[in-house]
């Protein structure tokens, strides 16, 4: 059982606003989760959640009912060739771009990328501020373009909790094809955008 309070923090609003999308029931990579509280939000909503990261202690503290891996992400080979693709995969705060190309096969056909993490800016108004942990102008947008509808992005700044400059996107894997008279090509999705 899930628990419907979340001692380790509000999920983001970010991932609050477009968790519409992802597929009810569906499976959810949460990367580099941290503490958890996006992985304990999204499964006491249902869905399959696998959560990793590489402190042993706070994939050990992720509630029951929640997959936890230990895995450095940033050394060695990517540690999720086994878990297949996920119907949404999430990521906060966090940023390694040799991961990239593994992240954007991991969405599966019709899931998304909810992604938000600190930009070029943030080094103004606090940590983190190294460049290797900043996003630089329209760089989650280059990351999709090609690959993934992006349906949400943000640039800007935060007041609250505190001052951060932060990129944020929401892009979808589009389920395309063609109908079986004449190889038309079937309409894009809807996607119902929050108001």
């Amino acid at each position: 059982m899930i628990p419907t309070h979340f001692p380790i923090g509000a999920p983001s609003t970010w991932l609050t606003r477009w968790a519409h999308l992802i597929r009810p029931g569906g499976r959810v990579l949460d990367l580099a989760c941290g503490s958890g509280r996006h992985a304990a939000w999204l499964a006491q909503r249902g869905f399959a959640v696998l959560a990793v990261d590489r402190d042993a202690a706070a994939v050990g503290s992720l509630p029951a009912g929640i997959e936890g891996r230990v895995a450095d992400l940033e050394q060695g080979a990517w540690p999720l060739d086994d878990a297949g693709r996920f119907d949404a995969v999430v990521v906060t705060n966090y940023l390694h771009r040799p991961l990239w190309p593994h992240l954007l096969r991991a969405v599966a056909p019709g899931g998304v990328l909810i992604y938000e993490t600190f930009a070029a800016g943030n080094e103004t108004v606090g940590k983190p501020s190294r460049p290797d942990f900043l996003l630089n102008p329209g760089e989650l947008l280059d990351v999709a373009r090609g690959t993934l509808r992006v349906i949400g992005y943000e640039d800007g700044t935060l007041e609250a909790p505190r001052v951060a400059f932060v990129q944020r996107i929401c892009a979808v894997r589009e389920v395309l094809g063609a109908t079986p008279e004449a190889g038309r090509q079937v309409p894009p999705a809807r996607y119902r955008l929050p108001v």
